[in-house]
């Protein structure tokens, strides 16, 4: 009898470990509990170990470029009818271009590049009246002798139209060695803002190792087609900031295994600012010789100063993925950590064994926070946790709790948290190992209520509730929720993603953006174990897609791990719709 119970105990641990093997990061549920230290790592250790600074080696390896644009903008023989012209200006990025000329006259200038099919044509307006003018010109197509209608209106009404043609190579094997599919764009109804500018770009994780894919990220137009692109490697981070400029996790040199950079850039690849990071942080897993050189793993986000959270671990060398850091814009150094093994208890993170990976050598991923949102009404965070199914407000200053969305029984919180944790008002989704959660814009500022949005994974990690133990598995889907903050009740508002089944079930990564007060863009980033992906546009009002297209043959750690909608030429920052 004990013989045949060991038998099926151990075809059970079996099917476990292989049907609940969960792509890249082999995520399954534990055989085994294990207790682990309790003590927290020091704020100063971890700013000692992750030690960022502001350099300006990519600045000054960009002056001889940069020289090159400020002689051509003092130059008056470049003229209406002999522009300067310059694609890819500083190397990285290919379908960019700077234009430059002057006219007798002061003029504004408004600019096209002439699109394959409608909505396709990508316009900007300088409306300033001047008499040098220094055009970006963005939204090239790539091996394409791109027509560009530039039209120059002066004070008094008058007006000339010249065309230029602005010649591109063909695309890297990186962004060809995949298909790319738009099974439907209802260019209409799709958010593309002005002047069609606004692209869905599509946040790829380039993995560190020689044996991993070349994987850039890139935006794509209604019609799929690659209108950006940048060839520096990027990982998880790939955001729009206030000034305008793309915040990206990057390497110091391209042939590193290791992302050691937070670099501020613009579309045509110009640095501005280089937060450089110690590649070495992260201690060594005990009993191992390797060492984890990713410091920056999910997220970062700029908060009204300019300052920049971000999500890393904490040096030391039993858990990972549970802590941020502040980081000033002025020095570049480390003004605050936030350790969540400070805030949530300790059996938490001393005796979890919901998931086990062979990614962190050993360390304990308990936490594992894949987003942070900063809540500028009440100067407050928005986190979301994948690894306990939670997503939670804390104050930014005193690091109180305000409420907690949880996935967990209620039961597995210990008594004096439970008054944050928020009751649901009706039927809603619980998060399973969600991601991305952010705030409906729209919401912002109204007094103890707030709509907030995540990619609900539906996949249940560790002990859950109910619903959610049922559901796990079988769908994913961007939700939309309505929280009271005063009563602590809260209700689902939208979602979609449900009706589309197991097909679109994706067990890591994703994304839930707003791009309207109806639209909204989805990404089902990790599809059939990693090599497809589908974006997603759904109109909530009218309860339809409006764009669909699905990226097929991805390589290995070439999943599309955000798809954001942003403009090549941004006005102004909105909070929630550029997190």
């Amino acid at each position: 009898m004990k013989k045949r119970n060991w038998l099926i105990a151990l075809i059970v641990i079996v099917i476990v470990a292989v049907g609940g093997g969960w792509g890249y990061y082999k995520y399954h549920q534990s055989t085994t509990t294990t207790t682990t230290t309790s003590k927290v790592r020091s704020a100063s250790a971890t700013k000692k170990d992750i030690n960022t600074r502001l350099v300006k080696t990519e600045i000054k390896a960009q002056s001889s470029e940069t020289a090159t644009l400020k002689k051509a903008v003092k130059n008056k023989n470049y003229t209406v009818n002999n522009m300067y012209t310059k694609v890819n200006p500083y190397g990285v990025s290919p379908l960019s271009a700077k234009v430059i000329f002057h006219t007798t006259k002061a003029a504004k200038v408004s600019y096209t590049v002439v699109g394959k099919s409608s909505k396709t044509s990508i316009s900007n307006t300088v409306s300033k009246y001047t008499t040098s003018h220094d055009l970006t010109v963005l939204g090239l197509y790539a091996n394409t002798n791109n027509q560009v209608k530039i039209k120059v209106t002066y004070k008094d009404g008058t007006s000339t139209t010249k065309t230029i043609r602005l010649k591109t190579a063909k695309l890297p094997s990186a962004l060809t060695d995949f298909k790319i599919n738009v099974k439907k764009a209802n260019k209409q109804k799709m958010v593309l803002g002005t002047g069609n500018a606004k692209l869905t770009f599509m946040v790829r994780t380039t993995i560190s190792g020689s044996k991993q894919s070349k994987n850039l990220s890139f935006g794509m137009d209604a019609d799929g087609n690659i209108r950006w692109y940048t060839t520096r490697p990027t990982s998880h981070i790939f955001k729009q900031l206030n000034n305008g400029h793309l915040l990206i996790w990057t390497k110091s040199n391209a042939k590193n295994s290791y992302f050691d950079e937070l670099v501020e850039m613009d579309y045509t690849g110009k640095v501005y600012k280089t937060y450089k990071f110690n590649h070495k942080a992260w201690g060594k897993a005990k009993g191992s010789k390797k060492q984890n050189h990713n410091q920056v793993h999910h997220d970062v986000t700029e908060l009204p100063n300019g300052d920049l959270i971000a999500t890393v671990s904490d040096g030391g060398r039993t858990y990972v993925e549970d802590t941020m850091i502040v980081i000033s814009h002025k020095t570049g150094k480390i003004t605050k950590v936030i350790n969540m093994k400070n805030i949530l208890p300790a059996k938490f993170y001393t005796k979890y064994n919901a998931t086990k990976s062979n990614k962190y050598m050993g360390k304990k991923d308990w936490f594992h926070q894949n987003s942070v949102y900063y809540d500028k009404t009440d100067k407050s965070l928005i986190i979301s946790s994948r690894n306990q199914n939670l997503v939670m407000k804390i104050d930014y200053k005193t690091e109180k709790i305000k409420w907690i969305l949880s996935g967990k029984k209620t039961s597995a919180w210990t008594k004096s948290y439970r008054k944050y944790l928020l009751k649901a008002s009706g039927k809603i989704a619980w998060p399973g190992g969600q991601h991305a959660a952010i705030v409906d814009p729209s919401t912002l500022g109204k007094k103890n209520s707030l709509n907030v949005m995540i990619f609900n994974n539906n996949i249940a990690v560790g002990t859950t509730k109910k619903s959610l133990a049922a559901s796990s598995g079988k769908y994913s889907e961007g939700v939309e929720y309505h929280i009271n903050e005063k009563t602590k009740m809260i209700s689902q508002v939208g979602s979609y993603g449900k009706s589309l089944g197991k097909k679109n079930f994706a067990n890591i990564i994703g994304s839930n953006r707003y791009l309207s007060a109806s639209n909204r863009l989805i990404d089902f980033g990790w599809l059939n174990n990693g090599k497809t992906a589908n974006i997603i546009e759904y109109d909530l009002k009218r309860k339809q897609q409006v764009f669909n297209v699905e990226l097929t043959g991805l390589p290995s750690g070439g999943y599309v791990y955000r798809a954001e909608r942003f403009s090549l030429y941004p006005t102004k920052h909105t909070y929630g719709i550029n997190e």
